[in-house]
């Protein structure tokens, strides 16, 4: 493998990321500081106008995908043609946070001793810029060795990718490798294998009545609502790898009526099928046996992600990652993690793929996410060793033709 990258090439890479880290830093600081949480469209659109912009600038041919119902931002394409007869290779990451408008306003951009800060910083705006930068200098130095290699910016990764996971599936389709952008674990490892996630909203229906004068005619749909999060929560565990959460809880009107109405939204995550199918068999068991009389439990699916399992074809491209790595001077292992991402999607369409290839990070989603900024060189580069080696790699050249 050290043959498809010298060691004068790995050199140049990493010199040319250095050079070019005070702007990614710059550029860092200003997709932090724009509110682009999944349902905050304009907010997301300004990031997809500069990753449009970038990517364009870079060669690529950009197109701009607009969500049909016209709630969330654009999904932004951009497809790199290059030499026949290499491999095809798909690259995601997400323009969206989890955060609400008015988070910048309180929190915005920091770094601070080497440590960023900020509403996004971790998840995913600098796995975004390692993308961007990464692929820069893997074009700069080391031609395009791919076939195709299609770029995908999604909008709306931290609500389950509604709109942009057909865009995902039908790039993926003609793909031999996938690389998601995620930040690296807090402890550097890379990620090769993802649980699945189900998103359900479970409505309750139950009977108003007046709490004082006749609250035996009445159904209460918040007490059916305490026995199903009661069950819902023993399916943690029954399971190897089985996790449920209940996140919110919607119900009733005024204390003096009996609720005739309660909402729940669910969380359910499994490592593999089998058990992402037992523990669903489960929840709807549980819908479908309510506690209280005559109250109705329905549940409908809302977002749905696969298990990324990790695909045999994938250990070639971790030991890639890893020898690379070991030249560059830290060691990488390849994880499991709970969470979810468009790598799912990929892994489940039986395209080898490996995550969390951005710089090291944790505490997503909280007010105290940080990024390693020390780290955004050395994973810049292990990215960019790692295109041009799989693009280089005869065996994964040859993967889409032994398949077909």
């Amino acid at each position: 493998m050290t043959a498809l990258l010298p060691d004068r090439e790995l050199a140049a890479l990493r010199a040319m990321i250095t050079v070019s880290q005070p702007d990614l830093l710059a550029d860092l600081e200003h997709l932090v500081n724009l509110d682009s949480g999944s349902y905050t469209r304009d907010g997301v659109n300004l990031v997809a106008a500069w990753a449009a912009d970038r990517l364009a600038r870079l060669g690529g041919a950009v197109t701009r995908h607009a969500d049909p119902a016209g709630r969330l931002g654009d999904t932004v394409e951009a497809v790199f043609t290059g030499e026949p007869g290499g491999p095809r290779a798909l690259l995601i990451g997400h323009m969206d946070t989890v955060f609400l408008v008015g988070t910048v306003a309180e929190r915005p951009f920091r770094l601070v001793d080497g440590v960023a800060t900020g509403p996004g910083v971790t998840d995913m705006k600098a796995g975004l810029l390692t993308l961007v930068y990464g692929l820069e200098a893997a074009l700069a130095l080391g031609g395009r060795p791919f076939e195709r290699l299609t770029v995908i910016a999604n909008p709306d990764e931290e609500i389950g990718s509604p709109v942009s996971t057909p865009h995902v599936r039908r790039v993926a389709a003609g793909c031999d490798v996938a690389f998601v952008l995620e930040c690296a674990r807090a402890n550097g490892d890379i990620v090769s294998a993802r649980k699945g996630t189900v998103d359900y909203e479970v409505t309750i229906t139950g009977r108003a009545a007046h709490a004082g004068v006749e609250p035996e005619k009445g159904r209460s749909a918040i007490l059916e609502a305490a026995h199903q999060v009661v069950g819902l929560h023993a399916l943690n565990g029954r399971w190897p790898g089985v996790t449920c959460n209940v996140g919110v809880i919607t119900g009733g009107t005024r204390p003096n009526v009996v609720a005739e109405r309660a909402v729940l939204e669910v969380d359910l995550r499994a490592e593999d099928g089998e058990a992402m199918e037992a523990a669903t068999a489960a929840l709807r068991e549980l819908a479908a046996t309510p506690a209280v009389p005559e109250v109705v439990v329905a549940v409908v699916e809302r977002h749905r992600h696969p298990p990324m399992e990790k695909l045999a074809r994938s250990a070639r491209l971790v030991e890639h990652a890893q020898a690379i790595a070991d030249r560059l001077g830290f060691a990488v292992r390849d994880v499991m993690t709970g969470g979810a991402s468009d790598a799912n999607t990929t892994a489940g369409m039986g395209v080898p793929t490996l995550d969390g290839l951005g710089p090291i990070g944790g505490l997503d989603h909280s007010p105290e996410e940080w990024l390693d900024a020390t780290s955004i060189v050395p994973r810049t580069t292990l990215f960019a060793a790692l295109l041009l080696a799989v693009g280089r790699d005869p065996v994964i050249a040859g993967w889409r033709s032994a398949s077909l």
